[in-house]
């Protein structure tokens, strides 16, 4: 059966389970770039993703026989809480293996929606570290495995997001944005649009830190990364699946890579602007628009907004990641004359009025002339930071730029 068909068949299956979400109009967005822009709420699903689509799609056709033996999984969250809540309607036990870096929030949802039907196992610091553990259970104990994004099915469920847009929107669509992790959701709906709306162009959105799709199609082979960068933990796997690799090698029309920076502005600016909260991975597709703000003008474009599933706790990393992407956080380790009023001195005769010291480390040595100290000054407008480096200059403080010492930023800010 092709692709397409089985996305129709996981529409009926779905029926009653998930939300229809509504497909919006954003009047900020549109204004900003001249074009309709219209956003596909999945963070309002009841797990607050479209994740439950593909999983309950993959473990309500399972047969009774493998019902009765339980499922096992892997995922940082999203995954995980659509296998826990379907757990809960279809009495199935699961067990949901994670990394220990998944935020608390969550872990916590997880349990909440699989209550006793779920097991819950951290391990690793990442997915693909969660994933190989979960596989080796599965096979050990013959156990169905319900993979977040590389099964038949489960790209199917997804899919039954690309009918909805299609249905709830009548007039031509000109481009979808996507978020890529693994791929599910992009071969899926990519199916959905290349079968009932050829001329929409397909949009992958992925994280600058974890480019997996963007690699393999790049390629022509779908091998691991080496490394990743965690933030994007949504959509930050080392390997996209065989499945999705092959659907979207031939659907996907372009991918975009995303700075994890500009994922953090578009979170603090949906929440102060738009009253929406999303996880990093939600935001990636409104992110990518400011890329396609040439080709994108006079029309109209579909953002998949996958989830909302974000830490509280990670609001001071997301604020910090947002500013030294917008070039408004500048850290700087300065030679300070061990003389009284020599930081009275700099924040005088350097800062602006506007600048602001949000970090300062120094430890006074008695038996020398200078000690240095690690400062992070936040600016109101990046063009200022030229003249406070001609200020130190002028007045004779010497310093490293720490930003673009990537080996000594790492070691002294973290």
């Amino acid at each position: 059966m092709k692709m397409y068909e089985q996305v129709v068949l996981a529409k009926k299956q779905l029926e009653g389970v998930v939300t229809s979400t509504p497909l919006t109009k954003n009047f900020n967005l549109s204004e900003e770039f001249n074009a309709t822009i219209l956003l596909k709420r999945e963070d309002l699903q009841v797990v607050r993703s479209y994740k439950i689509r593909g999983a309950y799609n993959k473990m309500s056709t399972l047969t009774p026989q493998e019902k009765a033996q339980g499922v096992i999984c892997a995922s940082a969250g999203n995954h995980a809480q659509g296998v826990a809540y379907s757990c809960n309607l279809l009495q199935i036990q699961g067990k949901i293996y994670m990394p220990k870096t998944t935020p608390k929030q969550k872990v916590k949802q997880v349990q909440l929606f699989g209550k006793s039907f779920v097991e819950i196992v951290l391990i690793g610091d990442t997915f693909d570290d969660a994933y190989a553990k979960a596989a080796e259970d599965a096979t050990e104990n013959n156990i169905i495995f319900v993979h977040p994004f590389d099964d038949l099915k489960v790209i199917a469920g997804q899919g039954t997001v690309g009918l909805e847009i299609l249905e709830n929107y009548k007039d031509q669509i000109d481009y979808v944005f996507v978020p890529i992790g693994g791929g599910g959701l992009s071969a899926g709906l990519s199916e959905v649009f290349k079968k009932l709306s050829p001329k929409t162009k397909i949009i992958g959105v992925e994280p600058q830190g974890a480019p997996a799709m963007k690699t393999a199609i790049a390629t022509g082979k779908n091998t691991p990364l080496e490394s990743i960068d965690k933030f994007v933990d949504g959509a930050a796997v080392k390997q996209v699946g065989n499945l999705t690799f092959e659907i979207c090698q031939r659907n996907l029309d372009a991918i975009i890579l995303v700075p994890e920076g500009k994922v953090c502005t578009t979170i603090l600016r949906l929440y102060n602007e738009e009253a929406m909260v999303v996880e990093p991975a939600g935001a990636l597709t409104i992110a990518a628009l400011d890329f396609y703000k040439d080709e994108i003008k006079g029309k109209n474009i579909v953002c998949i907004v996958s989830g909302s599933n974000n830490d509280i706790e990670r609001t001071a990393e997301i604020k910090e990641r947002s500013l030294l992407y917008e070039e408004l956080m500048h850290y700087f380790m300065i030679q300070f004359p061990q003389r009284p009023g020599s930081l009275k001195e700099f924040v005088n005769d350097i800062l602006g009025p506007d600048d602001d010291i949000t970090y300062f480390q120094f430890t006074k040595k008695n038996s020398r002339e200078v000690g240095p100290a690690v400062v992070g000054l936040e600016l109101k407008n990046k063009n200022d930071l030229v003249a406070i480096k001609n200020k130190m200059n002028d007045k004779g403080f010497e310093f490293k730029y720490l930003n673009e010492r990537q080996d000594l930023f790492t070691q002294l800010i973290g």
